[in-house]
């Protein structure tokens, strides 16, 4: 059986399943240094991404798309004006049947819709190893407009138990909380709102939890709930609501303040308000829980917070915790795809590779002031090691999800300890923004707390004292790294690489950040990064293109 996901809203994208395996997703941004987030246009282009790796429209047996209907303009195909219906947003969180397939028609094609959550559960359990065991799995949601609800999958019958939400407080609140107090206190349009998140979670590094302010937080939270209950009188899909939890939100932003608490500092305790939130939220929720389940997937944009990932990890209640590379919705594509796959077939487990995003185009010849040759992985460690410079690294196929896992990167010594620094300045970043350490996984735990294999860079984690000094370029203000492990079966390149840089230099670890310009996905090809020309050395699939100087 084949099946095409596609989500058309931001985060865009096109994935293609035959049978249990994922041939590909493409996520748009990836293509032609699209801007992030970017949104689907035109429908053709899914029929173009089939045709590049083989496949006739006629050929897939049921086309799903993502419920998820927000669009900045209308949709086309091949030019012209469509209006597709899609299954609701957030009626799917309240029904019995989490994965009730809706069926439409556009023109003469017929298609099929799941409600947007639903992509996000099964985006997480269909790629976790649970499911691949053939176990049952919590699966936590939290996404943008959603309360965070608690699901449980049962592996036998593929079906979603929802146990409903653990608190009032839907996925936006650690931004726009945040955008109370400086520097995020600047308009911004949506999607670019989406990016705040992450920048938030990296500066409050510089500031220190405040427990009045927490309580404080708690005590605003509570007041509003009960206020808003009160105005709605009752209704009795409240918990469905979005402007609920909006109406929420404005009423605890007009006195989120305290006074003689700075920015940092606020920042640090909004973040630890909702920490503590969540954890508080699951624990209450599995102590009346009818089911005896010890993994936990998480899902939606707020699983991309990795000091979160770990608070749950490290809170005891789960033996293993899954999160996918793309929890928020750049897996959607791949979920609403998963709600099929689950629905039509036996299948509970997709066998995939966080590698199957789009190939690397063709080489580029060298323009004026540049020379390119042919150079091996070692020669690519020597120039890291004796040059002190950064390399754009471009490999294979590129990676699935938002961040730059080694086939899409720029990659730098540690041992700089102004190289954050002139990577920020070179990518137009903000100087607290850390870049993360790329690591052999059985280095991993000599270098890191707790440096267990993290290959998606989903998990916090602290840099070791011994180790500080030697690696500085890579630890964030607070001494802890985002880390991605490497080993062998993962990505073979990549971890010769990193064996032959450590052979050099006695440092298992390298920098590495996205490869990409300004507010665009991955770049493509290597014409691209030579454009971008903010990096002397570019290695793509072989080829090292230096600028002449």
């Amino acid at each position: 059986m084949l099946l095409c996901g596609i989500k058309t809203t931001h985060d865009a994208g096109i994935a293609l399943i035959e049978d249990d395996k994922l041939i590909f997703s493409c996520e748009l941004e990836k293509l032609d240094n699209n801007e992030r987030y970017a949104h689907m246009t035109d429908l053709g282009i899914v029929f173009g991404q089939l045709a590049e790796y083989g496949y006739d429209p006629l050929d897939v047996d049921e086309f799903i798309i993502d419920g998820w209907h927000r669009r900045p303009r209308p949709l086309e195909w091949f030019g012209q004006e469509v209006e597709l219906r899609l299954a609701p947003y957030r009626r799917g969180l309240l029904a019995d049947d989490l994965f009730h397939e809706y069926r439409f028609q556009v023109f003469d094609l017929e298609y099929s819709s799941y409600a947007h959550y639903a992509g996000h559960v099964t985006s997480a359990y269909c790629t976790s190893p649970f499911a691949a065991l053939r176990e049952d799995s919590y699966v936590l949601a939290w996404d943008a407009a959603m309360f965070p609800y608690l699901y449980v999958i049962e592996a036998e019958s593929g079906q979603a138990r929802s146990l409903g939400p653990l608190f009032p407080l839907i996925g936006n609140t650690y931004h726009t909380l945040a955008c109370k107090f400086e520097p995020f206190d600047k308009p911004l349009d949506f999607p670019r709102t989406l990016g705040v998140a992450g920048k938030v979670m990296a500066y409050i590094a510089l500031g220190q939890v405040r427990e009045e302010v927490v309580d404080h937080l708690f005590r605003l939270a509570d007041r509003g709930y009960e206020a808003e209950l009160r105005r709605w009188r009752g209704e009795t899909d409240v918990f469905s609501q979005f402007d609920f939890g909006m109406d929420i939100l404005r009423r605890m932003g007009r006195e989120a303040e305290v006074d003689g608490v700075c920015s940092p500092d606020m920042l640090a305790s909004i973040h630890a308000f909702l920490e503590r939130s969540l954890v508080a939220g699951l624990r209450d929720k599995l102590s009346s829980s009818p089911y005896k389940v010890s993994n936990l997937c998480m899902s939606g944009g707020c699983a991309l917070n990795i000091k979160w990932n770990s608070a749950v990890r490290d809170s005891g209640m789960f033996d293993h915790v899954w999160v996918p590379p793309f929890p928020n919705d750049s897996g959607s594509a791949i979920g609403t795809a998963c709600c099929a796959m689950l629905g039509k077939s036996r299948h509970r487990a997709l066998t995939w590779d966080v590698f199957s995003g789009p190939a690397l185009r063709g080489t580029a010849m060298a323009p004026d002031g540049w020379a390119a040759e042919e150079l091996s992985l070692d020669g690519v460690a020597h120039i890291l090691h004796t040059t002190g410079m950064p390399v754009v690294f471009l490999s294979g196929r590129a990676e699935l999800g938002p961040r730059a896992l080694g086939h899409r990167s720029i990659l730098a010594c540690t041992s700089d300890a102004g190289m954050k620094d002139r990577l920020n300045a070179a990518k137009g970043r903000e100087h607290y923004r850390p870049v993360a350490p790329i690591c052999l996984e059985h280095r991993a735990p000599e270098i890191f707390d707790p440096g267990s294999p993290d290959p998606y860079m989903l998990f916090d984690h602290d840099v070791r004292p011994g180790w500080i000094s030697r690696i500085p370029a890579i630890c964030h203000l607070d001494n802890t790294a985002r880390l991605q492990t490497v080993n062998y079966r993962q990505d073979p390149a990549m971890f010769r690489l990193l064996e032959a840089y450590e052979a050099l230099s006695g440092i298992p670890v390298l920098c590495n950040t996205s490869a990409n310009f300004r507010g665009c996905g991955f770049f493509p090809d290597a014409e691209s990064a030579i454009r971008w020309g903010e990096v002397p050395y570019v290695w793509a699939d072989g080829i090292i293109y230096r600028r002449k100087e």
